[in-house]
């Protein structure tokens, strides 16, 4: 989630089949959610939630075609024009030799590449504080974040629409 400021309304539930379940009809209604965070993954809340599939795999594809290309243009450089050697009468690109070094580059690559990326993305660089809505949301309780300025309707009816769909409280916070 980016640095996001301003008043939000914060729904706290406790169990997560009752969220899962409410979270279509709170969408349904016209309310635009900003993010739910849980103690423990929840399978199908991505798609509850109308996310898009990723496109990490996309990146990493190209971080380890970076690799791929980086390694065979390091080895080519050495083998032809900065230390060619004629060895056994071998040719000077023996592609097959080269297999190791490509594989454990494209791999480095893609490893460095996808974990910079998500940290990117996720806004976990250094230096940046996370937004933390409720504290309860790291150990039992489910946390649904309503962004105020991003939905038209007012704060007592989105309140009254939570409670309707299980939230056992629902709270303002401002950051």
């Amino acid at each position: 989630m980016s640095a996001t400021s301003g008043k939000f309304l914060v729904g706290i539930f406790d169990d997560e089949d009752v969220l899962l379940h409410s979270i279509p009809d709170i969408r349904n209604s016209g309310i635009k959610i900003l993010e739910v965070f849980s103690p423990f993954p929840l399978h199908g809340l991505d798609e509850a939630l109308g996310y898009e599939r990723s496109k990490l795999d996309v990146a990493a594809f190209f971080f380890g075609l970076t690799g791929t290309l980086t390694a065979l243009t390091m080895i080519s450089y050495m083998m032809f024009f900065d230390w060619p050697m004629m060895i056994g009468g071998k040719s000077n690109f023996p592609l097959p030799d080269f297999i190791p070094v490509t594989f454990e580059l494209t791999v480095l690559f893609c490893a460095y590449g996808m974990t910079i990326t998500f940290f990117i993305i996720s806004n976990l660089l250094p230096g940046v504080k996370p937004i933390l809505f409720d504290k309860r949301c790291t150990d039992h309780k489910f946390v649904m974040a309503i962004d105020l300025s991003k939905n038209k309707m007012s704060e007592e009816e989105i309140t009254s629409i939570l409670k309707e769909n299980g939230a056992s409280e629902v709270n303002q916070k401002e950051f």
